[in-house]
Formats: structure tokens, sequence, C-alpha cells
């Protein structure tokens, strides 16, 4: 038996796992593919039903390692992916969404993040978000390696406040967040993921 994992609340409600499983460099290598799927699938296991996963992650095969380790255990966690700014249009953000769901093999995604900024208006991305919510294929979306800037232009899109999390780099090693972004998500309820 294993000491149950520390929980945080989005601000939708849903409680997720303070310490989730990561995905980058997976799906990269068929002949590593099955320890891959088992990791996950002992991660699960353990508590740690957070899976983040992108479409970028070994263009797409870490969402499709995803997709073998959840068959059948989908109800027991939260599924966080990415779409990458250079599909963040409103029809290129739903496509994306429709090809991640395919490749993880479900009908919804628990959240689901813009990896970065790019050249497409956050306001055509966050509509296609505030689209794929209405139809139930997201749950929840936020956005990945924003800074308090971009937080801000954010919140004054329509919409925008409507942000469930930024995923962002903190470490030991890296806590500049600590200074201004931190605070900032934390006065607004916006979890932070490192």
């Amino acid at each position: 038996m294993h000491d149950p994992i520390p929980t945080t609340t989005f601000p939708d409600g849903r409680t997720v796992p303070v310490l989730g499983q990561g995905t980058w460099r997976m799906g990269e290598n068929r002949a590593q593919a099955a320890e891959e799927i088992r990791s996950l699938q002992a991660g699960l296991d353990l508590g740690m039903t957070l899976i983040d996963t992108a479409e970028m992650y070994g263009d797409g095969g870490a969402e499709r390692i995803v997709g073998e380790a959840i068959k059948g255990r989908r109800d027991e966690l939260f599924l966080v992916s990415k779409v990458l700014p250079s599909n963040a249009s409103r029809s290129g953000t739903v496509a994306a969404c429709e090809r991640s769901l395919k490749c993880l093999g479900t009908d919804r995604i628990d959240l689901y993040l813009l990896h970065w900024r790019g050249a497409y208006p956050l306001a055509e991305t966050v509509g296609a978000f505030e689209m794929l919510k209405k139809a139930g294929k997201i749950a929840a979306w936020g956005v990945s390696n924003f800074d308090v800037d971009d937080m801000e232009e954010l919140e004054s899109v329509p919409d925008g406040r409507n942000v469930a999390a930024n995923q962002v780099l903190y470490n030991l090693a890296r806590r500049g967040i600590e200074y201004d972004l931190l605070p900032w998500c934390r006065d607004r309820s916006v979890p932070v993921m490192a």
C-alpha cells in the first residue's frame, strides 16, 4: 500500500494529485514502448493519476503511448495535453485536439493547454478552447510557458479569465516565477503546474 499523494483543487472543483507523470521523450523509440507503457501504468497504480503529454512529444508518439497505458482506466486519471502554437488557430486547435483524442484513444482531455505563445491571436485560440469545452472534447483549458505579461493579455481577451492553469518551468534551479508569476497566479486563483 502507498500513502495517498497530496491533491489540489482546480477552479472548476476537480481535485487532482499535485504530483503527476510527464511523457516528454516517450514515444520516440518503438523498442521502448512496452517499458514506457508499463511505467505509466505503475505510476497510475501508485496514485499518480495526472498524466501530462503533448502533440509535440515524439510527434504524437507520447500520446499514443499514453493511450495504450490508459486503456480500460480512463476514468481513473486526469489527462493533460497541449496544442502547438503553430496549430493554435481556431480551426487548427480543433483539428489538433481531434488528432490528440484519436492518439490517446479517448473522447475527452481534462486540461488542454496552449504549449507556448505563437503567431495566432490569443482570442482565436481561446475561442477554439471554448468551442471544444462546449462540445465536451475538453473539460478545461490553460496555457503553458506564459509570463505575467502574457497572462495579463490573456485576461483581456473574451473568455480569457476561464484559464484553468499555467504550466511553467519551475524547479529548485529555476525559481524566478516566485517573484512575479506565482503571486500573480495565486492572487487570481490560477493553479501553476511545474
